[in-house]
Order: C-alpha cells, then sequence, then structure tokens
C-alpha cells in the first residue's frame, strides 16, 4: 500500500502538481487524502526522501526537493524524472559509450558473447507484443555489447549509468511502440549490429549502433 502513495506523489511529481520547493500535506492529511494509515504515509515519505526526492524540515515540514542529474547512485525511479535536457545528455552518454562499445565488440568478441548476443534477440523477436519482456531484452542486448569489448574499464562506465539506461530504454519503448510495426524495426536494428560485430566489422559495428541510437532519440524527442 505505501508502494501505491509513493507511486503517486511521484505521479504528482512528474506532471508537475508538485514542483520543487513545494510543501506537501501534513502525515494525518495526506492519511485522510489516501483513506490509509499514517504509517504508511510515513512509509511512503521515507521511501521518497531516500531517493533524494523529499527532504523533512525540522519543525516545517516535508518539501519536494530538485532532481540532481549527477546522482548517477539514486534509484532508477528518479529517471522518470529526468528533464529534457537531461536525457539528451544521457543519449549523448550512450553513443560515445554504445558506439565505441558496439566497435570494440566486433574486435574482442568471445564465441560465448555471440551467443549470448543470439540468444537475447531470440527473446527480442518473442518478446514482440510484450512490452515488459522487450524492454528487458532491449537493455541486455546494449549491455551485453560492453560485456563482449571485454574492457572492464567501459564495463564500469556503463554500468554507472546503467540504471537511468533501465528506465530510459523501458520509457523509450513505450512511446515508440505506439508506432505501427517499431518493434519489429527495433529487432531489425539490432540483428544489423550484432551481424557487424559477428563479422568482426568494427566500422560497420559502430556505424549501426550510432544509427540505432540516433533514430531512437530522433523519434523519442517527438513524442517529449
Amino acid at each position: 500500500m505505501y508502494e501505491e502513495v509513493a507511486d503517486t506523489i511521484l505521479n504528482w511529481i512528474k506532471t508537475g502538481d508538485l514542483n520543487p520547493g513545494d510543501k506537501l500535506a501534513s502525515v494525518s492529511q495526506l492519511a485522510k487524502n489516501f483513506e490509509v494509515s499514517q504509517s504508511v504515509i510515513r512509509e511512503a515519505l521515507s521511501g521518497l526522501r531516500a531517493m533524494g526526492l523529499l527532504t523533512m524540515r525540522q519543525g516545517e515540514g516535508t518539501y519536494v526537493t530538485e532532481y540532481d542529474a549527477s546522482k548517477f547512485y539514486l534509484p532508477v525511479t528518479t529517471a522518470f524524472l529526468m528533464k529534457k535536457e537531461d536525457v539528451k545528455e544521457l543519449f549523448e552518454v550512450r553513443r560515445i559509450l554504445e558506439a565505441g562499445a558496439a566497435a570494440s565488440a566486433a574486435d574482442n568478441h568471445e564465441e560465448e558473447d555471440l551467443r549470448n548476443l543470439e540468444q537475447i534477440l531470440k527473446d527480442m523477436e518473442a518478446a514482440i507484443g510484450d512490452g515488459e519482456l522487450g524492454e528487458r531484452a532491449d537493455f541486455n542486448f546494449h549491455l551485453a555489447i560492453v560485456h563482449a569489448s571485454h574492457n572492464a574499464m567501459l564495463v564500469n562506465l556503463l554500468s554507472s549509468v546503467s540504471e537511468i539506461m533501465v528506465e530510459t530504454i523501458l520509457e523509450t519503448r513505450k512511446l515508440l511502440l505506439y508506432t505501427e510495426g517499431r518493434d519489429e524495426q527495433l529487432l531489425a536494428e539490432h540483428q544489423l549490429i550484432y551481424d557487424a560485430i559477428k563479422a568482426g566489422d568494427a566500422v560497420q559495428a559502430r556505424e549501426c549502433m550510432l544509427k540505432h541510437l540516433v533514430g531512437v532519440e530522433q523519434l523519442l524527442f517527438k513524442y517529449l
């Protein structure tokens, strides 16, 4: 129940019904509004404070805080709050890291990496029409490419933004799949990236990854 309360408050922040600096109603008033116990409200607020979304001022109450895009350690749900400029920066990071990772994977992959990527592509194909499974397979594919580079520092760099990536991939696919046939197109784009990696063509792998990310970004910003 406290998760439902937290999700509702989070949605208020997302939609602008609550803005940075706004003060929330008292615990007792929120309990009445949500028709739950005060302990449920306290647990929900505690979780949102732990995420850095709310702050408590002694003797004053609970206030909405400003989202800081540099705090990658925050839980993934904060990715929902990213401003358009933050999403642009994230895609720039992805282009820099993942295009290079695809090229490196083409040069350094092992047979096990190819088998892993092949299985993920099969998972993506099987998940057509199932958004949740498709989202997870999508992220797994991109992460597997980074691991296929066998560059530990690159893996660590991507891991630092991986949680936010998961959330943006999830939200991106939800938006893009409203476009008829877009799920099949996404699968085809991932297949081209895989083919280039398997062929050991670093230039093509980089270009396919870059084209995929730029295309997704352009479509996404039609909806933002």
